[in-house]
């Protein structure tokens, strides 16, 4: 499959060179920027032709799907373009800082029938992947409670780095929508959907930016359990991110990329300080790979993503997965600004 990335930043390098590590896979044909010379400078690092502008881009007939690798308020719009060309796309967490933006993209993927993935690799590791099987096994019992944690630091040097960073417009929030929304997707993948949300957020060890540095938030599912959330990038120098799946025959806890505790009514415990580590290799992953790091479960995301385009699937992470952690998110963040619970109606 041949790709373009747009966007020649961080994320941007992230994508090509994952896009060159696939040799028989993937093939990089073109990396585009508005800042020319960010283009040509990665191009000179992985190959594939430095371009300026996203339609001249999308024209080209060798060129098979688009990695949106832009500030995250201009995902949905880039993306638009992309499947306007006929062009498959990838899109970098999150799917936009809108609902409204979201929903135009999942429109026109319905219309044109193209493939579209959002990037939420943390899935694609086999500690996510071993609790989720256990869930749907009901290994767990009754999911009654969830706790997801991001405690990231990051520097004011990291927000004054970018114009964008840390704007309504273009970041769409802070260490909610961009740090912590990889275990947001986490808790909604094991505990299923969201109704309801309370939540508290401020502004407490940056500058400069219009969004938060540290939010809590309480999660009603419709399942009747009960989430909480706590995201920070003011959590020096910071500490692996961890989630905890709660049921009332059994409990599982994953930090970073390890599952460091799986406790059944049915098993003997297991947990971090026995020494006996539950074994990922006993039962298969079922979708997900075998990889440790976030790096390999990336690639495997971009391995799945090929694959069904190939097979004419869906990918195992789709706009609609996107958009229901992005409601949560912004849910969130409303419930903050106003002090009251906030319904999530999904989409209709």
């Amino acid at each position: 499959m041949k790709f373009a990335v747009v966007g020649a930043g961080v994320i941007g390098e992230t994508h090509a060179r994952l896009i060159t590590s696939l040799p028989g896979e993937a093939e990089l044909v073109a990396l585009v920027d508005v800042e020319a010379d960010r283009a040509v400078a990665l191009s000179g690092k992985y190959g594939g032709e430095p371009m300026s502008d996203l339609k001249q881009a999308c024209a080209r007939p060798d060129i098979d799907a688009v990695s949106i690798c832009l500030p995250s308020g201009l995902h949905a719009d880039a993306a638009i373009t992309a499947l306007e060309a006929g062009k498959h796309v990838i899109v970098e967490k999150p799917i936009d800082v809108t609902l409204a933006a979201a929903d135009r993209l999942i429109d026109v993927e319905q219309r044109t029938g193209l493939t579209v993935a959002v990037i939420s690799q943390r899935r694609f590791q086999p500690a996510p992947a071993f609790v989720h099987q256990a869930v749907a096994a009901g290994r767990l019992g009754r999911i009654t409670a969830g706790i997801a944690e991001s405690p990231f630091w990051r520097s004011q040097e990291y927000y004054d780095s970018g114009g964008w960073r840390g704007t309504v417009e273009l970041d769409g929030g802070g260490a909610l929508m961009n740090q912590g929304i990889h275990v947001v997707d986490l808790l909604l993948w094991m505990l299923g959907e969201p109704v309801e949300v309370q939540a508290y957020s401020e502004l407490l060890a940056h500058e400069r930016i219009d969004v938060e540095d540290t939010v809590a938030a309480t999660v009603r599912f419709r399942s009747g359990a009960i989430g909480s959330i706590l995201a920070t990038t003011a959590a020096y120098p910071g500490r692996p991110v961890r989630l905890s799946v709660y049921g009332d025959r059994g409990s599982a806890v994953i930090e970073q990329d390890d599952l460091v505790a799986f406790d059944t009514a049915d098993d003997e415990p297991t947990d971090q300080a026995s020494g006996r580590q539950p074994n990922l290799a006993e039962e298969p992953a079922g979708e997900a790979s075998v990889s440790r790091s976030v790096a390999d479960a990336h690639r495997d995301q971009y391995l799945d993503f090929i694959a069904a385009v190939r097979d004419g699937r869906p990918p195992a992470i789709g706009t609609r997965d996107a958009r229901r952690a992005l409601e949560l998110v912004l849910g969130i963040y409303e419930s903050a600004r106003t002090g009251a619970p906030v319904r999530l109606t999904g989409r209709e």
